[in-house]
C-alpha cells in the first residue's frame, strides 16, 4: 500500500530522468485526457521554472511546476498519479511548494485551476478572483493565496 508518510519530496533539475518522469505523469494524468501533448518548444520553456516531485523510493507519485516571480510565484502543472488521488498526495506537494516559497520570501502564489480542481485549491487556502475562463480547451477560474 502506498502511504502518503512515505512521500520525499524533491526539487527535479530539467532534463534529467527525474524531470522525464515528471513529464509522463504530467502527460499522463493533465494532457492526454484531453488529446494534448507536450511539444518540444513547451518542454524546453520549462528550463528555468521549478519541477517539484512527490517520490516514494524512484517512483513519481505527484509532482508539480512552480514559475519564481519577483513577489509572486505562478503554480502549474500539478498532477497526481490515478493511484493515490484523494489520498493527500497533492496537498502535500502544494504545503512543500508553498514553504518553498515562503522560505525564498514570495508573498503570494497564484494559478489558473481547471474547474474541477477549484475545490481542492479552495481546501488549500486559495481564492477565487477574476471572471471564468477558457485554457486548453476546458473552464478554468484564477485563484490566489497570500503567503
Amino acid at each position: 500500500m502506498l502511504e502518503k508518510s512515505a512521500l520525499e519530496f524533491r526539487i527535479i533539475d530539467h532534463g534529467t530522468a527525474a524531470y522525464d518522469q515528471l513529464v509522463d505523469l504530467r502527460d499522463r494524468v493533465l494532457r492526454k485526457p484531453l488529446g494534448l501533448a507536450f511539444t518540444e518548444a513547451q518542454l524546453a520553456a520549462e528550463h528555468d521554472q521549478v519541477h517539484i516531485g512527490g517520490f516514494i523510493g524512484d517512483q513519481v507519485y505527484c509532482c508539480l511546476v512552480i514559475i519564481i516571480g519577483e513577489q509572486d510565484v505562478k503554480v502549474r502543472q500539478v498532477a497526481v498519479d490515478a493511484k493515490v488521488q484523494g489520498k493527500g498526495f497533492g496537498r502535500m506537494l502544494n504545503l512543500f511548494a508553498e514553504d518553498y516559497c515562503v522560505k525564498m520570501g514570495k508573498k503570494r502564489l497564484y494559478c489558473h485551476a481547471r474547474k474541477t480542481a477549484i475545490k481542492f485549491y479552495e481546501g488549500l487556502g486559495y481564492e477565487v478572483y477574476d471572471e471564468p475562463f477558457e485554457e486548453v480547451g476546458i473552464p478554468h477560474r484564477k485563484m490566489e493565496k497570500k503567503i
